[in-house]
């Protein structure tokens, strides 16, 4: 029976955009490794992930180590740690063998990783040159990954709490469920959306704005990479191995922490426009509904068709 080829791993595994990093240093080394051990081995993805977690032990082992080589070393074990992270992953998917405990101890162990890491590597740096700033820097990194991924699924939480009432307003005023409208034209999913349609645009004011970014968009998608530049992703590799094999810890950690907020600041942003558009959008439904009640069937059909349902 033939095994998986690298371009059905790639098919059926690679996300539709990623972080640059992982698109560009990661897959490629990934996918491969997807390819030998889904074909010569039984490994099971969780199996993969304990791998992971113990290189990432690792790294932290040789960030405290005295000498710039050691953390060198660290660097090295962190990106392989990273690497056999998108493995369990893409295992999973490609062989249907993933499971809520994995998710969720992928999840913690990332979370761990960089916690031990972060203080393992200042903490090294501090005790060989006695320099306490490295020690607020291991504070800030520790901080800052806290505060990507609490920041990350709050603003999902609330892009949904919009989406599931105006999608509840339409079909009030329309009678035409969500599932039976079709996605507006150009607006892709989002990572774990799983809404069957997309029928109001939360998207005009940023457009409107910033219409020279749609064309850099645009670009990164096609080459899979997602707009926000510098993730949690980037910030720890620029942390954990950009800056140890250097040995600009201090700069990179800074100047990637600066990075990190600006691209955070740039999503409360958007998502302060998309609440504009969202009250704007729900107070007009909500309109046409009300003048839908004392007018024909066909003006109330009109009135939304035009504007709300792609």
């Amino acid at each position: 029976m033939p095994g998986f080829t690298l371009e059905e791993v790639r098919e059926r595994t690679y996300k539709a955009r990623d972080a640059w990093w992982t698109v560009f240093l990661v897959d490629p080394l990934a996918g491969r490794l997807v390819v030998v051990l889904a074909n010569r081995t039984s490994v099971r993805p969780n199996q993969i992930t304990w791998a992971a977690f113990v290189l990432g032990l690792g790294s932290a082992a040789c960030f405290l180590m005295p000498g710039w080589g050691w953390p060198a070393a660290g660097a090295l074990l962190y990106h392989l740690s990273f690497v056999l992270d998108c493995v369990d992953g893409k295992i999973a998917r490609l062989k249907g063998t993933g499971t809520v405990m994995g998710g969720w101890l992928d999840y913690v162990f990332d979370r761990i990783r960089v916690l031990a890491c972060a203080l393992a590597l200042m903490w090294g740096r501090f005790e060989a040159g006695g320099e306490e700033l490295y020690l607020v820097l291991g504070v800030l990194v520790v901080f800052l990954d806290m505060l990507r991924y609490v920041d990350a699924l709050q603003v999902a939480k609330v892009r949904r709490q919009m989406r599931r009432r105006l999608d509840e307003a339409i079909e009030e005023a329309t009678g035409v469920p969500a599932s039976a409208r079709p996605r507006r034209t150009g607006e892709p999913e989002e990572p774990g959306d799983t809404r069957p349609a997309e029928s109001v645009d939360l998207q005009q004011n940023f457009r409107a704005r910033f219409a020279w970014y749609i064309r850099i968009r645009d670009w990164l998608r096609d080459h899979r990479v997602r707009a926000h530049l510098v993730s949690g992703i980037e910030f720890q590799m620029a942390v954990f191995i950009v800056g140890p094999l250097t040995g600009a810890i201090v700069p990179v950690t800074l100047g990637a922490a600066a990075l990190l907020l600006v691209f955070e600041a740039a999503i409360m942003f958007k998502l302060w426009l998309s609440s504009r558009d969202f009250t704007r959008a729900l107070a007009e439904i909500r309109s046409t509904s009300v003048l839908a009640a004392v007018s024909p069937a066909g003006d109330r059909a009109a009135g939304l068709g035009s504007e709300h349902v792609a």
